[in-house]
């Protein structure tokens, strides 16, 4: 019980912008170096390893591809999280969060479809096809620019955060969708090979390189999360500033 109240005051701690800035600047330069450090050794296994004897050099596209794609269901999730707290607890940081997440989550979205279809062209023939896998992705990619362009359309923070956080968790429907669609329907995308039940089916020589690649993948968007954060704080605080500003300007013109 003491365990739990400890870990709630700290939580409680971090709704302080000022101490969050704090605890952020402090562990942005470490996790960067750990994130660059595990980027060095993963490209190093990727592109060291064989070729797949039937896809040749073109596997290696897996070891983006795979962790991006990863990483634009995960950024949902964190921002799915976030909205509860923008919602249920009022948390000062929750729609910090879910508003610095959205740009990223587009971007490996789009790295995820970019690659993906690289991928796809020498094994299906094909660029695209609008089957199960690839189109609920897509869709995930056009849901993160709708949110994006309603935060910047939005003068009023808090109604956008509040509008912003229903949205997120309505359209959290489309994660499980994703994740099983190649269960659920006919696909060309092959079905899950790594997060089994019964383990993996990937051979270990291209296994152990994705996981790196996946956990690099993984800190770079806790990196870029955390500066986004800390980017968006100070851009509040300088709009509040110009805001006091012009309020005292008026005040002094005033008759």
């Amino acid at each position: 019980m003491n365990t739990m109240s400890v870990a709630l005051s700290k939580f409680s701690e971090l709704a302080n912008p000022t101490r969050f800035l704090a605890l952020s600047g402090r562990i942005l330069p470490w996790l960067a170096g750990l994130t660059a450090l595990l980027f060095a050794v993963g490209l190093y296994m990727s592109f060291t390893t064989e070729g797949d004897y039937q896809q040749g050099d073109t596997v290696r596209i897996m070891y983006v591809h795979v962790p991006a794609a990863w990483l634009a269901m995960m950024c949902y999730s964190v921002m799915a999280v976030s909205a509860i707290g923008t919602l249920v607890w009022r948390h000062p940081l929750a729609d910090v969060s879910h508003k610095a997440a959205a740009p990223l989550g587009a971007a490996f979205t789009l790295i995820s479809l970019i690659t993906g279809s690289l991928w796809g062209k020498p094994m299906w023939g094909t660029w695209w096809v609008w089957d199960a896998r690839l189109t609920s992705v897509f869709v995930l990619f056009l849901m993160y620019l709708g949110l994006i362009a309603l935060n910047r359309a939005m003068d009023d923070a808090s109604k956008a955060a509040r509008l912003s956080a229903v949205l997120i968790l309505v359209g959290f429907v489309n994660i499980p969708i994703i994740k099983f669609s190649v269960e659920w329907w006919n696909t060309l995308h092959q079905p899950a090979s790594v997060m089994r039940m019964d383990g993996p089916t990937i051979d270990p020589e291209f296994l152990w390189p994705l996981l790196v690649m996946a956990i690099a993948f993984t800190l770079l968007f806790f990196t870029l999360h955390l500066m986004a954060m800390r980017n968006e704080i100070w851009r509040r605080r300088i709009a509040t500033q110009r805001r006091m500003a012009a309020r005292m300007a008026g005040r002094e013109v005033s008759p």
